[in-house]
């Protein structure tokens, strides 16, 4: 089957996309805007770039209802900060209610029941129960399009780091107890720690079959 996204509608072309692409790692971006209202939302468009210098990018999407800006992007062209917290399972409920289309100005924090901790970088705030934060600084922003279906591209600077003690040990997080969780198509998600398997990569082709 051959399929051209050109043919399609953006919802019919989103769809196959995000059934192509997973599972995907969520992006839990809190940021302020230029009064210091707190927002949280998630996306699942997001990865990691480069380690030096450390960027990291995620791609909101223009609202499917109005084609408006979602707060999150109109946040961070103001302030140019955001944090991406990582989803752990125990909190994805919470998460999964920040997604709701609330008013502009609406804390997403108090919203879900989620608890701020300042950030050591940046002025929007962690989310605590988060295990994992990235403190960012706008690399770079992007547009593609102005109509629904189109979105941007975020890259943002890592200024600092922030991992509970309990993850980090002789330079590495410990993935179980993260236990972070992915977006799959539609409302589907999955436990990356579910069922694991180690692949070691080849230093070398020979003995390849």
């Amino acid at each position: 089957m051959e399929i051209k996204p050109d043919s399609l509608a953006w919802k019919d072309a989103y769809k196959l996309l995000i059934g192509s692409v997973l599972p995907r790692p969520i992006a839990f971006v809190s940021t302020v805007d230029t009064q210091g209202n707190a927002n949280l939302a998630p996306f699942s468009f997001f990865t990691g770039i480069c380690a030096d210098p450390m960027l990291v990018c995620f791609a909101p999407m223009l609202r499917g209802t109005d084609g408006e800006k979602k707060d999150t992007l109109r946040n961070i062209e103001a302030t140019k900060e955001f944090v991406i917290n990582v989803v752990s399972e125990d909190f994805v409920e919470q998460m999964n209610n920040t997604a709701i289309e609330y008013q502009y100005g609406t804390d997403e924090f108090e919203a879900a029941l989620l608890t701020k901790v300042a950030s050591a970088s940046v002025k929007p705030p962690r989310v605590k129960e988060s295990r994992v934060h990235l403190e960012c600084e706008l690399h770079e922003l992007l547009h593609f399009g102005n109509e629904p279906g189109a979105g941007s591209l975020v890259i943002g600077k890592v200024k600092v780091v922030q991992v509970n003690d309990d993850l980090y040990e002789n330079g590495r997080i410990d993935t179980d107890k993260l236990n972070p969780i992915g977006r799959l198509a539609g409302q589907n998600y999955t436990k990356a720690i579910a069922e694991t398997f180690t692949l070691e990569r080849k230093k070398s082709s020979e003995g390849l079959k």
